[in-house]
């Protein structure tokens, strides 16, 4: 009996967990911060905090903001072209959808995928109305559904995918979809970060080939300086292997003539030092 009654506990905050999560899907303002959270996640999961921005002013002079845009790089010293990013959630119509289907209903199926239908061109129209201004944004937007049955529905109809996309340049896209497209957005933003490094580095190059080219001149010149020095020590030392030569055939003095010829060299110095105080 205790073991049924844990059970029974159990369960109970199991019905009271889905009756919370029934409560915040059928509220539609909860519903929406909810799609808000998952694609805040996608888009922090992938991108980093400059490569996009939220409640975004995309339409100068207006007060609309769109929930989410990525920063793409625009043209040289101006601000980046944003892409909006709005996340949707019919749930009433897909959840009347699903219980008709499970039901086995064809009539009321078909009411409700047509009632899906026209959610989804309603909220495409209104985000194709208020986030997409070139040149300020892109020339596209891109609708987020929240769950993959809800996205896998609606993309069954390829015709509407197809028209919402030509008529109204709005992209549908599930969690999967949204998480390929902004992996495939990230690797250009390598790509672009690389190209960019790319041509400093070849400036740095270009700076160092000129310097390298001066450092050569210095170099010859100093080749030059060199080459004339050896040159002229060269010609010291014939002139001095000369003079050697020379002095071999001068008689040596003896001790007695050398102190006389230093003593009246001294005399000299010394008569001409007082010379010159006087």
């Amino acid at each position: 009996l205790e073991q049924v009654y844990k059970s029974l506990g159990e369960m109970h905050r199991l019905a009271e967990g889905v009756g919370d999560l029934k409560r915040v899907l059928s509220n539609v303002k909860r519903r929406g911060v909810w799609g808000e959270i998952q694609l805040g996640n996608l888009l922090a999961e992938v991108l980093t905090s400059t490569q996009y921005e939220t409640n975004v002013q995309v339409r100068p002079g207006t007060a609309e903001r769109v929930e989410f845009a990525v920063c793409l790089p625009g043209k040289e010293d101006e601000k980046p072209v944003y892409l909006p990013i709005d996340s949707k959630f019919p749930q009433e119509d897909f959840a009347r959808l699903a219980e008709a289907s499970e039901k086995g209903d064809v009539e009321q199926t078909k009411a409700a995928r047509n009632a899906l239908v026209a959610a989804v061109k309603t909220e495409a129209k209104r985000i194709a109305t208020k986030y997409i201004e070139p040149p300020y944004t892109t020339d596209f937007a891109v609708m987020f559904l929240p769950l993959e049955s809800l996205y896998a529905e609606v993309v069954r109809n390829a015709e509407l995918v197809e028209g919402i996309q030509r008529e109204l340049r709005v992209i549908i896209s599930g969690p999967s979809t949204l998480l390929a497209m902004l992996n495939s957005l990230h690797m250009g933003f390598r790509t672009l970060a690389i190209e960019k490094r790319s041509a400093e580095v070849w400036r740095l190059l270009g700076a160092v080939k000129n310097d390298f080219g001066l450092f050569s001149q210095i170099l010859q010149k100093t080749q030059e300086k060199l080459y004339q020095a050896s040159s002229n020590i060269e010609s010291a030392f014939v002139r001095t292997r000369s003079i050697e030569r020379k002095l071999r055939s001068v008689e040596s003095l003896d001790e007695g003539e050398t102190k006389k010829l230093l003593g009246d060299l001294d005399n000299g110095a010394e008569a001409t030092e007082e010379n010159g105080n006087e």
